[in-house]
């Protein structure tokens, strides 16, 4: 098999191999040893083939699938360049590392009326759909990966039915498919403007436009995936319904979900709108988000929600790199959501082992934590100055980048966000100073309400009741299953610190990639600016079957033959 057949044969599985496996823990579903081998296994294989992916796609640049044999901009078009793959790689190793994790609490709290049968075909749903949406090629299978993650996650967000997790998610979805609605208007503008939604097609026909036109037409997007990156004044939702979900649950969500519409804002604005019209809201919007949303984490008293606030406020980061509209910007922005990812969904899961420690996430209830478990204090600490921005950690070298992005950039409003994300990064190490010194390092016998816990809590139900520390027998022992994926996700982060220089340099290249739009136009439509269309159809019009249908079956095109 050539390289070139190898990477078309790797660039669907993320994609299919989910929807399979999904199918099979279905038939199996009552079976749930056989349904959590299943998905353990496939998640394994998706990993390594991720990976792999990673490395021929930075040596061989960028390719592209067409899905049933119709070329470009007709067919469905998965594209692998450096940004999509490094994407899915992480969010294999998240995914993988959670559903690790979601096992070991099921084996240990588990009982017959969980219902397991249904959260791992749901599981791998949502690795579907955040594939789907990082490979798609075209607006229209990016929306489609949206509303597969929507569908999941909703069911993922209310398994146990409690009455706190159902208000949480009507609240969710309808936020959710209220922006998939503005998304879906988006694309029926998109396509009457310009005749097409595939990204690279509608790139070449958006310079026919004008400004103002393109302008508009990108704010529209820009406000639904702004809602789905819970980018501020759209992020209200979040910290509301991440955290009543199952510690598993919030960490898969918290480190992935809002990183899908990162990743569409970086698609859209360097490919579909790289004249940087609105660059300077996005600016202000990051640095509200991060301002705002570290504001609100200093407020909180439960570490869930402190955590969905941070989670909120590093979004902005994020934002800024974008904004600033250079190639060093978009690189510091991708490195800074490469670490983000495995530290918050470290943190979430270092959060559902607090609870099996001690009966609650309340700092309220908690103390000592440092005394009764060493190891559970040092799970804690590592990722939390990494999110802090503590050096060497990767969390420091992240802001280092997008600080010296900023600088280069050299603008007001760059500097006004430069000193903003220095303010966010101290704030964001004094909030998890106040989690350390209340729940790890004070006595338990100090906090006002130190003497209660949860009743034994199902990882997928939410019966819970307050009883005292005496009545609850499970406090103080947590599973090596859920220990040791936590540990490995841990490990990862600081992974990203130990590899930072090989690290930023797969960044600077997914950057260069995403920046390069004659480059992406090239390997998705074999035509460099408006050199040779005469293939592509006029604005308003289809190409004709016959020319489109391609004989051969799917293709893959390689930058550099062009």
């Amino acid at each position: 098999m050539t390289t070139e057949q190898l990477i078309l044969f790797l660039i669907p599985m993320p994609v299919l191999i989910p929807a399979v496996t999904a199918g099979l823990a279905l038939l199996f579903s009552r079976r749930p040893r056989l349904q959590q081998l299943l998905s353990i296994a496939a998640l394994v294989l998706l990993l390594v083939l991720a990976v792999w992916l990673v490395y021929l796609v930075q040596v061989n640049g960028i390719h592209t699938v067409q899905i049933g044999g119709w070329n470009s901009p007709i067919g469905i078009t998965l594209v692998a360049d450096g940004l999509s793959t490094v994407m899915i790689a992480v969010s294999q190793l998240v995914l993988f590392a959670v559903h690790w994790f979601g096992i070991g609490q099921g084996i240990r709290d588990g009982d017959d009326d969980d219902p397991i049968s249904v959260f791992v075909p749901t599981y791998m749903l949502l690795n579907m759909g955040v594939s789907m949406a990082f490979l798609a090629g075209d607006l229209f299978n990016m929306y489609v990966g949206f509303e597969v993650l929507l569908l999941a996650s909703y069911v993922l967000l209310t398994l146990g039915a409690s009455a706190s997790r159902i208000r949480a998610g009507v609240s969710y979805v309808m936020v959710n498919l209220l922006s998939s609605m503005v998304f879906l208007m988006a694309i029926g503008f998109v396509y009457a403007s310009v005749g097409t939604v595939n990204f690279a097609h509608v790139s070449i026909r958006m310079e026919e436009l004008p400004s103002g036109t393109r302008t508009a037409i990108f704010a529209v997007l820009l406000v639904a995936f702004a809602v789905k990156a819970a980018v501020f004044p759209l992020s209200s939702w979040l910290p509301d319904s991440y955290p009543t979900a199952p510690s598993m649950v919030t960490a898969v969500f918290a480190g992935l979900l809002t990183k899908v519409g990162v990743y569409a804002i970086i698609r859209s604005r360097s490919v579909m709108f790289p004249d940087g019209a609105l660059d300077g809201v996005l600016m202000w919007a990051g640095l509200a988000t991060m301002v705002m949303g570290i504001l609100g984490a200093m407020a909180q008293n439960d570490i869930k929600r402190l955590l969905s606030f941070t989670l909120v406020s590093h979004i902005g980061y994020m934002i800024f790199g974008i904004a600033l509209g250079n190639e060093l910007g978009l690189s510091g922005a991708i490195f800074y959501m490469v670490h983000h990812i495995l530290v918050q969904t470290a943190l979430f899961l270092v959060v559902g082992l607090i609870e099996r420690q001690a009966g609650s996430s309340s700092l309220r209830r908690l103390g000592g934590l440092a005394k009764a478990s060493p190891l559970l204090a040092l799970l804690y600490l590592v990722p939390a100055l990494n999110l802090g921005g503590i050096p060497p950690f990767s969390g420091f070298l992240g802001k280092i980048m997008l600080i010296e992005a900023g600088a280069q950039s050299g603008t007001a409003t760059a500097w006004v966000l430069v000193g903003g994300s220095v303010l966010t990064s101290l704030l964001t190490l004094y909030t998890m100073v106040i989690v350390w010194s209340k729940a790890f390092w004070r006595d338990r016998s100090d906090a006002p309400e130190g003497g209660t816990a949860l009743a034994r809590v199902s990882p997928l139900r939410e019966d819970t009741r307050v009883v005292s520390l005496e009545e609850r027998e499970d406090v103080g022992r947590m599973p090596f299953g859920m220990v040791a994926p936590t540990v490995f996700l841990v490990a990862a982060s600081v992974a990203v610190t130990v590899m930072a220089g090989p690290l930023s340099g797969v960044s600077d290249r997914a950057a260069a990639n995403v920046s390069d739009v004659d480059g992406y136009r090239s390997a998705v439509l074999g035509v460099r600016d408006h050199d040779d269309q005469s293939a592509l159809p006029e604005p308003g019009r289809t190409l004709d079957p016959a020319r489109a249908r391609d004989g051969g079956g799917d293709s893959v095109e390689k930058e550099e033959d062009r």
